[in-house]
């Protein structure tokens, strides 16, 4: 009778629909070799042997959770099994609201690794960087661990502390951070004028909504310029995904027609092709797009579609490299199973995952060095003729500086194709 209770428990918890009685059939009906339940019998023993033999009492839906747990867990890094509270957060964080510290991690090589510090985050203002590996987290090491199990440590109350240990590359030493954790909200579209008519536009992540707060922002800046613009940088660096529906309505704000994003299943199915849409597409300004390691799954759905239909030059450095696509499924307990199911590729054909989108201009994050030009230059020279005639003494446009030098580059590409697009100089 135990043994009945537990694998009904266990095919209960893992949502499948045949009965104990059904399965156990079908093993003993078909050849050994053969039978897709035949496993069900060494759970079913051990689920006894501990049940009547360990040292505790132990609480039989742990047991359950353990074991599939443990199932998703031997998957890929992504495939997981979420308990009711774990769910119930993770909804709350696609709506915009968590608490935490605000930080996009992903196990990479056996170590817990930032992929990017959320805009305005207690990870942000501490100064953690993509790339940086947390090799502990309150004095514990995170090497081996699961993503659900760092999440977990990371997660507390706000005003709580939770002190990381860090290896950042090129640093020799581990670096030590005490952050503070807080209700983390996210906006996650910001956007603001660069000088008129041109357009920065930063996205955080792809949340709900994300498109209806970028199409606003972009309205915005053409009804301030008799419905045109000169240009927008779309700012995807740091970027950790999110949405997948987002992703596309975003890449459709800007594409009238062609693929968006195919996913395939196993087997290499076809499991959907989105498309872009001709109704509600913005007019053709110039666009640039920024991109970094930081820049992952959701955003890179975005940035190879624009890349691929040639409606936005890429700029910046190779993204992170996550191509695969997890569903989340809600249980009948309330908890959720987090399965990845298919990979996507770009309307061209191109597997992002582990590979990344490469730009199409290189600019690294910090300006290369350069040597000072030495020497004096005309107006420095004593006695030198002063300027006459016509606009000698005019005002001269002054170059605008951004404090970011891929955000710089970004912006005097814009301004180069806008004078060669007029044949003037401005």
């Amino acid at each position: 009778m135990r043994r009945t209770t537990a694998i009904a428990l266990f095919l209960a918890g893992a949502a499948c629909a045949l009965t104990l009685a059904v399965a156990l059939d079908q093993a003993r009906a078909l050849p050994q070799g053969f039978s897709p339940y035949r496993k069900l019998n060494v759970l079913a023993r051990v689920l006894t042997y501990v049940e009547n033999n360990y040292v505790e009492h132990v609480d039989g839906q742990r047991l359950i959770y353990g074991a599939i747990k443990g199932m998703t867990e031997a998957l890929d890094p992504h495939s997981t099994f979420l308990t009711p509270a774990q769910y119930r957060q993770m909804k709350m964080e696609t709506q915009g609201e968590f608490g935490g510290l605000g930080i996009e991690v992903e196990v990479k090589d056996g170590w817990l690794t930032v992929i990017a510090p959320l805009e305005g985050t207690p990870a942000h203002r501490a100064g953690l960087k993509p790339g940086d590996e947390l090799r502990e987290i309150d004095g514990k090491s995170t090497q081996g661990i699961r993503m659900h199990e760092a999440i977990q440590a990371m997660r507390g109350p706000r005003g709580t502390r939770v002190r990381l240990t860090v290896r950042r590359p090129g640093v020799r030493k581990l670096l030590q951070f005490d952050v503070v954790r807080d209700v983390i909200k996210i906006v996650s579209v910001s956007a603001r004028l660069l000088e008129p008519g041109l357009l920065y536009a930063r996205l955080k992540n792809f949340q709900e909504g994300t498109d209806r707060q970028l199409q606003k922002a972009i309205k915005e800046a053409l009804d301030k310029h008799a419905g045109k613009l000169r240009g927008l940088i779309l700012d995807l660096r740091g970027n950790p995904g999110g949405l997948l529906d987002q992703s596309v309505r975003v890449a459709d704000l800007f594409l009238d027609k062609g693929l968006i994003v195919r996913t395939t299943a196993k087997g290499g199915r076809v499991m959907d092709e989105e498309k872009a849409h001709s109704r509600g597409t913005l007019p053709a300004f110039p666009m640039i797009c920024l991109i970094n390691g930081g820049s992952a799954s959701a955003s890179e759905i975005v940035a190879g579609a624009l890349q691929d239909h040639k409606r936005a030059v890429l700029m910046g450095t190779r993204s992170f490299g996550k191509g695969s696509v997890q569903t989340i499924i809600e249980l009948s307990d309330g908890s959720g199973l987090k399965l990845t199911v298919a990979r996507y590729f770009t309307p061209s054909g191109r597997s992002i995952q582990e590979a990344g989108i490469d730009p199409d201009i290189v600019v690294e994050e910090r300006a290369p060095r350069t040597v000072r030009e030495k020497g004096k230059r005309e107006k420095d020279l004593e006695g030198h003729l002063k300027p006459t005639g016509p606009g000698a003494t005019g005002p001269r446009r002054e170059r605008l500086s951004l404090g970011d030098h891929q955000l710089q580059t970004a912006y005097d590409y814009l301004r180069a194709a806008e004078i060669f697009r007029l044949g003037q100089t401005p």
